[in-house]
């Protein structure tokens, strides 16, 4: 996301943003695991996204278009990694997936 979105980086000055730095590694399993725990939780993302959306919306007060970003890279990486098993119905689920984690973590900016 950093390579290719580089607007993104401005929230993470403080960190290592090298490939393979132990922070983008920490922070990409935080973000992993977010997404694993709403995975868990399908029949109510609201409610299980509702700190998350408030950290990012007011305390780190996180551009809403990095959200699409980063699912955009997920997505990418995905993809990349596990291309036989990434066929065009997975796609469309994990995409109807980040994208309504998004709408969420985006929802308390309005």
């Amino acid at each position: 996301m950093f390579l290719g979105f580089p607007q993104t980086k401005t929230y993470f000055n403080h960190f290592d943003l090298s490939h393979g730095s132990t922070d983008v590694q920490t922070h990409g399993g935080k973000v992993l695991g977010a997404l694993v725990q709403a995975a868990k939780h399908l029949d109510n993302l609201e409610e299980s996204l509702s700190k998350l959306s408030d950290l990012h919306a007011y305390n780190l007060r996180v551009d809403p278009g990095n959200f699409h970003m980063l699912s955009h890279s997920i997505l990418v990486v995905l993809a990349s990694h596990f291309p036989a098993d990434f066929d065009a119905a997975t796609h469309a689920a994990l995409d109807k997936f980040l994208s309504v984690v998004s709408h969420i973590l985006t929802s308390k900016y309005r």
